[in-house]
């Protein structure tokens, strides 16, 4: 990790907004995001016991992915219908799947998830990765492709090697830089993982 050029963005960045994401520019644009109103949707509706309703956390899984504004257009329909055609107990295993990934087995949850939006083309980093970022906005992470390949090569992460495909091993690996990344810059500048790397992607 090339951290002399982390700190030069830390470094250019709050010289345009002194207070980092709580400068009035930053709090414009956030707003657009609604970052606090996505979080309460996904930690309400994917508390654990509610699991118990495969088909609630379908309904749920599917209002996050309309609502969010992280995910593309163009995906947020194709997810709703494929998620919807689903028979029930697809659904429970892409529930359970989610349930795994958030309260039990990471990796299951992460691959099940993956091979079951793969059968139609629809195993996107977006879609598998938007869940926990509201979820745990603080620990996991929002993968974005062409943030995230800019990321790896600007900061010169040279063990990972981005696919379109999600795997586990690169989220895995991703998160801890993310996770270490935040500690060598200001606070301000990480009220979430998403805006973190948002900071980044901004500043490059």
């Amino acid at each position: 990790m090339n951290i002399e050029r982390l700190e030069q963005l830390e470094h250019e960045f709050l010289a345009r907004y002194p207070q980092g994401f709580n400068s009035p520019e930053m709090v414009e644009i956030g707003k657009k995001h609604r970052m606090n109103k996505m979080v309460t949707l996904a930690q309400e509706s994917f508390e654990e016991y509610k699991f118990d309703s495969p088909q609630f956390i379908i309904d749920k899984m599917i209002e996050i992915i309309s609502k969010s504004s992280m995910v593309s257009l163009f995906e947020k329909p194709k997810f709703r219908d494929y998620v919807k055609s689903l028979e029930m107990d697809e659904k429970e295993v892409l529930s359970d799947a989610l349930r795994e990934f958030l309260h039990g087995n990471e990796k299951l949850g992460f691959e099940t998830m993956v091979e079951i939006l793969g059968q139609v083309k629809l195993a996107k980093w977006t879609l598998v990765t938007a869940f926990g970022a509201y979820y745990r906005p603080t620990k996991e992470i929002f993968v974005k492709p062409t943030t995230t390949k800019n990321i790896i090569n600007y900061l010169e992460l040279d063990d990972l090697v981005y696919r379109p495909r999600p795997s586990y091993d690169f989220y895995k690996k991703y998160r801890i830089y993310i996770n270490q990344m935040k500690k060598e810059v200001d606070k301000s500048l990480s009220p979430s993982n998403a805006a973190f790397t948002g900071f980044l992607m901004f500043s490059m």
